[in-house]
């Protein structure tokens, strides 16, 4: 067995059955991916589109790409035709460029909202009220080809594990937030991706539904 597949395995056992393993397969060769794929990962992430959009080309058709990196609207339009689910969409501009290539492609596009949780200046979210903003708008409410299925956020960077645990804590309590106040009827809202290799255990006690592993799957780069 390979050690991609050995350490697919032993995280699957780390995680519950509610929880969906999201393989970050970014910068990782097409055979890293195929080994994972073999032994039974169908979830695979990437953030560049040029390289998803290869990948995608060669490797089975039953694969979900996720799109978890940061996304500039003019590279909506070459994934827009498969890509199953979209992370870090952090601007109504971005929402309605998605809306705009899913009707063109014939679907409704997934998407989670990307909440800014983390004390570091580097990543990108939206602040509760941005996101708030967003929901009342009325062009939000315009948009007819995506799905808002949740939140997405990124701990800081940080060894202490009671900051991580507050931060994961926070987007929780806004998932729960929004959930109520804006998708009380909406059984489609019931995502919340956070966690990776480093913090992802700390995520799913925190209630994460999606965690998004690279390292510790394909090993370091």
């Amino acid at each position: 067995m390979s050690n991609v597949a050995q350490n697919i395995l032993e995280i699957k056992k780390e995680i519950p059955a509610h929880v969906r393993l999201i393989a970050v397969s970014k910068t990782k060769p097409v055979s890293a991916i195929q080994e994972a794929y073999e032994c039974g990962q169908r979830i695979f992430g990437e953030n560049k589109v040029q390289e998803l959009c290869d990948k995608a080309e060669i490797l089975p058709k039953d694969i979900e790409w996720h799109m978890i990196g940061h996304l500039q609207s003019n590279k909506v339009k070459y994934m827009a035709g498969f890509v199953k689910l979209i992370h870090g969409v952090d601007s109504l501009n971005l929402l309605k460029e998605i809306d705009k290539q899913a009707k063109k492609n014939n679907r409704v596009q997934d998407v989670l909202l990307q909440c800014y949780i983390a004390t570091e200046e580097t990543k990108f979210g939206l602040s509760e009220e941005e996101l708030i903003q967003i929901l009342k708008s009325e062009e939000f409410k315009t948009l007819r080809n995506i799905s808002v299925r949740g939140l997405m956020g990124m701990a800081s960077f940080t060894s202490d594990e009671n900051q991580i645990r507050k931060e994961f804590k926070s987007l929780k309590s806004l998932f729960e937030k929004i959930k109520t106040d804006f998708f009380s009827s909406d059984s489609n809202f019931s995502e919340i991706s956070m966690g990776m290799s480093g913090d992802y255990k700390i995520a799913i006690e925190e209630g994460s539904t999606m965690v998004r592993i690279g390292s510790s799957i394909f090993g370091t780069r």
